[in-house]
């Protein structure tokens, strides 16, 4: 035997370089992709059939299966779709990530593609030093491209030759002798090699490559990509580990739906890779049979073959299963039964880091949409505390306090999820995000505090048997009033695509506030004089007005940062050189 450690090795680098390429195509495309990817995401909540479009474009643009179950474990979890809702989508990631195999196929043993992957990379390589920034990702996603394909070459380089290596090959061929056991082993071998790779596009690879080479035949190749159909699996399996239920019986479903899939194949196996070969026979009659090919053409033809049968396999396997999902729901409802979850404080990005930062993103996004939920709530509480009856009060008191705490951890686990984010290579575009949202849920946090102290000033005052005439009780009301008009400005602002923000009409609340102030600042001197309420009294007023106009422009701001503008400053400075 003439192959040693250091051969493995290489061989073990050459996947390496596979795996990477493959990260910086699949990066690159899905910057490329950027909005749009988020707006294909959008369809998911249709009807199946659209959710199984939604599954398959997906997984091709990101390249990657893995990526799609995961985001939709996390989205089920978020409850931005429902369990039924994300069914379609994992079907269709099925299909898409068949596209990988096919590209490998055609390219990668059909012609001689490591020449013009290294004139790709020599072609894009410049535009990495463009300034635009869409010329950037396209030329990242080529030389990803690129790389990927030389690494593919490496692998068949690094794969032993049979000739030379006799022993290797003996001992696989051992196992090849069992009839239908031996199909059933090598569906093993398929999952455990997408489990050790974590990619069931680099696992697809090593079984072409092997496929090529001659250490393996057609039918035990079928076996493995059967195999990495299970394997593919386990990542969302993973990911919904801290999930709520709804995200756990995502990801069952998906690893139930794919055994269900295996388990009819196995049983029409023989007649399956038969059809299979007469299809391969009939378009390419001069390569002969794929089913034991000796020959290099008849090799490269397998390859195809097995690509043929993986997407053959994921289509039929969807088309046979769509009608039974609700049935296979049930059982899968059954064994993950539902239980009193501890609420998340993070529902969006509770399952984790997505694999692409865009995604990332709009988890985070999502997640201050909930934040701003949070904190009308604590507003809602704050009128609870100062309008409703005595036996409340320690009710809406505890309300307050609880939610001021939560406020402040969100805070610090968003913010560590967008530093997390920010270790990517982001686009401008993204880096402006980021640093936005940074802003908006310090300002969030720093309402939640404001409210949190004006609960504290209305308990002290309650304890002290003392408290606000009537009618500046109601002055305060509609204070208030104008404060959740701004609340619901920055909750409709922020449901809305990033920059279509309406700042006029945020300026306009932001204005109404203040000049209410300024009003209530008469009130407030011309009570002092009249002694319409003690100094005592007045010091309370004045604080809940400062404290509420302060909310006010903590609101401004989350609305600029979400437009990425800051309009308020060049404004003021306007009416001062007008003044």
């Amino acid at each position: 035997m003439t192959y040693t450690f250091w051969d493995f090795l290489q061989l073990i680098g050459a996947l390496g370089i596979f795996i990477y390429g493959m990260k910086v195509f699949s990066d690159g495309l899905q910057k490329v992709a950027g909005n749009k990817l988020r707006s294909i995401l959008k369809g998911m909540t249709s009807t199946r059939f659209r959710g199984i479009l939604t599954g398959f474009t997906t997984t091709t643009i990101t390249q990657s299966s893995s990526t799609t179950t995961v985001m939709v474990v996390s989205f089920v979890n978020a409850g931005l779709i429902t369990f039924i809702e994300s069914t379609g989508v994992i079907m269709g990631a099925n299909i898409g990530t068949t596209v990988t195999a096919w590209m490998i196929s055609i390219f990668g043993f059909k012609m001689q593609i490591t020449p013009l992957a290294m004139m790709l990379i020599g072609i894009f390589f410049p535009f990495i030093f463009f300034g635009r920034e869409k010329l950037r990702n396209l030329a990242e996603a080529m030389i990803g491209f690129g790389i990927l394909f030389i690494g593919l070459d490496f692998i068949k380089n690094g794969v032993p030759n049979i000739q030379d290596n006799p022993e290797m090959f003996m001992f696989l061929d051992q196992f090849t002798e069992f009839g239908f056991a031996s199909i059933l082993i090598f569906v093993v071998a398929g999952t455990v090699l997408t489990l050790i790779t974590q990619s069931s596009s680099a696992a697809s690879a090593i079984t072409l490559v092997m496929l090529f080479e001659g250490w393996i035949d057609f039918p035990i190749a079928a076996a493995m990509v059967l195999g990495e159909n299970i394997g593919t699996t386990v990542t969302a399996n993973i990911a919904a580990v801290v999930g709520n239920v709804y995200a756990k019986r995502a990801a069952r479903f998906h690893f139930v739906f794919n055994i269900f899939g295996v388990l009819w194949m196995l049983i029409l196996m023989q007649p399956f890779l038969m059809g299979i070969d007469a299809t391969m026979s009939y378009f390419s009659p001069e390569a002969g049979s794929i089913l034991h090919a000796t020959d290099e053409l008849g090799r490269a033809n397998a390859t195809l073959a097995v690509s043929l049968f993986h997407s053959a396999f994921n289509v039929i396997n969807v088309l046979l299963l769509v009608g039974f999902v609700p049935h296979i729901v049930r059982m899968v409802e059954k064994y993950q039964k539902e239980k009193e979850d501890t609420q998340h404080r993070l529902q969006y990005i509770s399952s984790g880091m997505m694999s692409s930062p865009e995604l990332s993103m709009s988890q985070a996004h999502k997640e201050i949409e909930l934040f701003v939920k949070l904190v009308e709530k604590m507003h809602f509480s704050m009128q609870g505390l100062l309008f409703n009856k005595q036996n409340k009060q320690e009710q809406f008191l505890k309300k307050i306090e609880k939610r001021e705490k939560i406020t402040d951890n969100i805070e610090l686990e968003i913010a560590e999820y967008l530093t997390k984010i920010s270790s990517f290579t982001l686009t401008e575009e993204a880096t402006r995000r980021i640093r936005g949202m940074h802003s908006m849920i310090n300002d969030l946090e720093r309402i939640g505090d404001i409210y949190f102290q004006m609960s504290k000033t209305c308990e002290r005052m309650r304890s002290e048997e003392n408290e606000l005439p009537r009618h500046a009780l109601e002055k305060i009301g509609k204070m208030l009033d104008r404060v959740h008009d701004a609340i619901r400005n920055v909750r409709e602002n922020l449901s809305r695509d990033n920059g279509s923000v309406d700042l006029e009409k945020a300026m306009h609340l932001e204005n109404s506030i203040d000049l209410y102030r300024d009003e209530l600042l008469e009130f407030h001197y011309a009570q002092l004089e009249d002694n319409g309420y003690s100094n005592q009294v007045g010091f309370v007023f004045l604080d809940y007005l400062n404290r509420l106009e302060k909310i006010g422009d903590h609101l401004f701001n989350v609305n600029e940062a979400i437009a990425g503008k800051k309009v308020k400053a060049a404004y003021e400075r306007v009416v001062e050189e007008r003044g």
